[in-house]
């Protein structure tokens, strides 16, 4: 039960992320942590309507598969993920078109709003470039995540995670409004950029934002 519950949900988010904009065709993957050594990921090459429970694909960290639907042409970066952030069980990929702009820029987002430090450092950085479906690239990421939850691809999309599926999701779609808000701000001028101060009084907020339980 808890295996399907987790199958329908990966499809319920790739169909989600594609009605907000955030990927177009078949781009963009997600997946689930599944123990230590394993994770649940949408399969290559298959559009978001045509997805079911049943294609979703399970396998190892280490690459190893069966069944019947081939697992995400990146499924290195979601292994790499796992492997480097105890943290994270949840991954999403995408190609959201204000997040690949930046990305083709080979430009990270900077303190220009507060809600930067959400992502867990100073800036949201952009990683070095390499061809996609490679370990290159998923090696790229992972160093570029050091201390931080989100990050920008070079020269193709975006990858954020969370401790769960929602958290996940919802980085991703923060990360492609700042990115979209940024961009607006720096045609109409020179954005200013928040101080080191202001971001340490912001991060010590984000510490007890939200619903909290009673001491």
């Amino acid at each position: 039960m808890k295996d399907q519950s987790m199958r329908r949900s990966l499809v319920d988010a790739t169909r989600s992320i594609a009605s907000k904009g955030l990927n177009s065709g078949t781009s963009g993957n997600i997946s689930l942590r599944l123990g230590e050594d394993g994770m649940l990921i949408t399969p290559t090459g298959i559009s978001p309507e045509k997805l079911d429970a049943a294609a979703m694909v399970e396998m190892t960290l280490e690459g190893r598969w069966d069944g019947d639907f081939r697992p995400s042409s990146e499924w290195n970066m979601h292994a790499g993920i796992y492997r480097a952030f105890p943290q994270a069980q949840a991954v999403v990929h995408a190609h959201p078109d204000h997040c690949v702009a930046l990305s083709c820029l080979r430009q990270g987002l900077p303190a220009f709003h507060y809600m930067i430090a959400s992502f867990g450092g100073d800036d949201v950085p952009c990683s070095d470039y390499a061809p996609f479906a490679t370990a290159d690239l998923a090696g790229a990421v992972v160093r570029t995540l050091a201390e931080r939850n989100a990050c920008l691809i070079a020269n193709h999309g975006m990858i954020a995670y969370g401790p769960d599926l929602a958290t996940a999701l919802a980085r991703t779609e923060k990360l492609e409004t700042l990115a979209r808000q940024y961009m607006i701000a720096s045609m109409m001028g020179r954005p200013v950029m928040l101080t080191a101060d202001e971001l340490s009084v912001v991060k010590d907020r984000y510490k007890t934002y939200g619903q909290q339980r009673p001491a």
